[in-house]
């Protein structure tokens, strides 16, 4: 059993990044911007509805608030700063959620923040505090990082998360978006999926083996053909007999 989430609601005014509607047939997760990197009012409201009204879990996307440099830049914000801004996002987008008919479930950082909290054990627990003082909501989030351990710490249920579409270190984090290969073209991200799913392991750009003990799998809405890598994903997978249910 595994989940299959997509980063969606990343447009902003009369910008639209993917195909939201199309994506929310195939996922069970839906990680919705929330205004700092991408999204808007409109577009969190829309996106939320459309989640409910197919039955997908809600969680909310957070980031630096970087809009220009959508979220993918590293910015110096201190933790109290950073927490209060985390628990702002997750307000938002949960006010639409609720307006819809449903709430956010879970919460996932998004580009830089993702990495940070990953990587970084004082941000983790700035992202977390926020998280456990909302209350009611599990965290999303590469495994054996620092944010899974600050989620932990603070007794807030933690998810791995596995990408289809993206390349992996030795050390199972993600290849920087600056380098070559980092983003898996579509046949690569099908079979690193089905590996992640029902092996827990994938390999590295240089062909070694990791292991990614994921319970989720994430395609990035802004991914080349998204929508037709997120339909052959869960079709390979039902074939395989893996069950897509959400986590949350």
């Amino acid at each position: 059993m595994i989940d299959l989430n997509s980063d969606l609601g990343e447009g902003f005014g009369a910008w639209t990044m993917g195909d939201d509607a199309a994506l929310l047939e195939i996922v069970t997760s839906a990680n919705i911007a929330c205004g700092f990197h991408a999204g808007d009012p409109s577009i969190m409201r829309r996106t939320c509805a459309l989640a409910v009204e197919r039955g997908v879990r809600i969680g909310a996307h957070i980031s630096y608030r970087d809009l220009a440099g959508f979220g993918r830049r590293a910015m110096a914000v201190g933790p109290r700063e950073l927490a209060d801004e985390t628990l702002y996002q997750i307000g938002a987008l949960d006010a639409f959620a609720r307006a819809a008919g449903d709430r956010v479930r879970y919460v996932k950082p998004h580009g830089a923040l993702y990495h940070s909290a990953c990587g970084e054990r004082e941000i983790a627990d700035a992202v977390v505090s926020a998280v456990a003082e909302f209350g009611h909501l599990s965290v999303l989030g590469l495994p054996g990082s620092q944010l899974q351990a600050a989620a932990e710490a603070a007794g807030v249920p933690f998810h791995a998360e596995g990408f289809a579409d993206r390349a992996y270190t030795p050390e199972a984090t993600l290849v920087s978006r600056s380098k070559p290969g980092s983003v898996l073209e579509p046949e690569a991200a099908l079979a690193q999926a089905i590996s992640i799913a029902v092996d827990g392991a994938t390999r590295t750009l240089e062909g070694a083996p990791v292991e990614v003990p994921a319970r989720s799998l994430c395609v990035h809405g802004d991914s080349p053909g998204a929508v037709a890598m997120a339909k052959a994903i869960r079709e390979a997978l039902g074939a395989k007999g893996v069950e897509l249910r959400a986590f949350a």
